[in-house]
């Protein structure tokens, strides 16, 4: 079961206010239902039960909703996903649920200026809404009321992950066991001459930045001044530095032309090769190999991400051992591949 994000209680009360097709307070109406007593969700279709507790059907319409908006880009899911999709609200709810029993059990509070805080970010959004102006104090019990819950859950989260003072033994031992963190990547000093070529150019503007490319190229593989050409030729941004294109580290480059420049050779001017910007030349002056930075350099950073790992741990450790004991039945079965109803 993946741990629940931290805030996706937030972006699940944004999702209530702002449900394609649905009025603020119609989406508020809506939800309702999930914050009721169980005695009065008889008749209500149901999605789980987890520790007795029913989870309704409209609660993991909602959840759903909510993950399609934060994770597609269109809010459908691709082909083939959706088990995956439908496991992932499934993990969500009940870790939520599962979370707010132990926050009870622990008695913990929402933190009362945070709360109040997310309820002015909420005014200020919406200011120019006229549906806001007309029902905000209808629905402000109801949002304050989630805003709440998902501060206490929050202060849960921060309890759970501790603070974890480290030794500086402790953060060594991390630094000696992660050392690709603590690691410069390659980078290379590169040389371009490019002819530009407009992207909206036809097929005889590219033919033409082509055969001018071929030719130059035999000249500077001849011996020709690669400077001088990329000061006189080049349309590029480093004209001016005879096309001197500085250090570049891996990932800087796109993942097509990364692969192209791994294959150079030092000194030797390439191939003329296509890019988005037209045809370009390159030459590559130096290749500096990864290297590992000393830890005196990186003693902070090094305790930042321990701590952070420690706190990750015990977080999902957490998380783990409260489903282990939960108990689980879900109601709602889903048939062929639709989303919710």
């Amino acid at each position: 079961m993946k741990p629940i994000p931290s805030r996706f209680g937030v972006r699940l009360v944004h999702a209530l206010i702002v449900a394609a097709g649905l009025s603020a307070a119609g989406v508020m109406a809506q939800a309702a239902p999930a914050v009721q007593p169980p005695a009065a969700q008889q008749g209500v279709p149901l999605y789980a039960m987890v520790n007795g507790k029913p989870v309704t059907l409209q609660e993991y319409e909602i959840a759903f909703s909510a993950l399609l908006r934060q994770k597609y880009y269109h809010g459908k899911v691709p082909e083939g996903e959706m088990a995956a999709v439908r496991e992932e609200v499934k993990d969500k709810i009940v870790q939520r649920v599962l979370l707010t029993e132990e926050a009870d059990r622990r008695g913990v509070k929402p933190d009362d200026a945070a709360v109040a805080e997310q309820i002015a970010k909420y005014d200020a959004r919406y200011a120019g809404s006229p549906t806001w102006a007309q029902s905000r104090e209808r629905m402000l019990p109801g949002l304050k009321k989630q805003l709440e819950e998902q501060s206490r859950l929050d202060v849960l989260e921060r309890q759970v992950r501790g603070t974890h003072e480290l030794s500086e033994a402790d953060v060594r031992a991390f630094y000696d066991k992660h050392p690709e963190l603590f690691t410069e990547p390659e980078k290379v000093r590169l040389s371009v001459i490019l002819l530009g070529v407009d992207p909206a150019a036809g097929g005889p503007a590219w033919a033409q930045a082509r055969e001018e490319a071929t030719r130059l190229h035999v000249q500077l593989v001849a011996g020709a001044d690669f400077a001088e050409a990329a000061r006189l030729r080049s349309s590029g941004k480093f004209a001016e530095e005879g096309g001197n294109a500085g250090y570049l580290h891996r990932g800087m480059l796109p993942e097509a032309l990364q692969q192209r420049i791994d294959e150079f050779k030092v000194g030797v001017v390439a191939e003329p090769m296509d890019i988005l910007e037209g045809v370009a030349i390159f030459r590559l002056d130096e290749r500096v190999p990864p290297r590992p930075r000393e830890f005196a350099d990186v003693a902070q950073r090094a305790r930042d991400l321990a701590v952070r790992e420690r706190q990750n741990n015990a977080w999902t450790g957490f998380l783990k051992e409260l489903t282990a004991r939960a108990e689980v039945k879900i109601v709602f079965n889903h048939t062929g591949n639709e989303g919710p109803r």
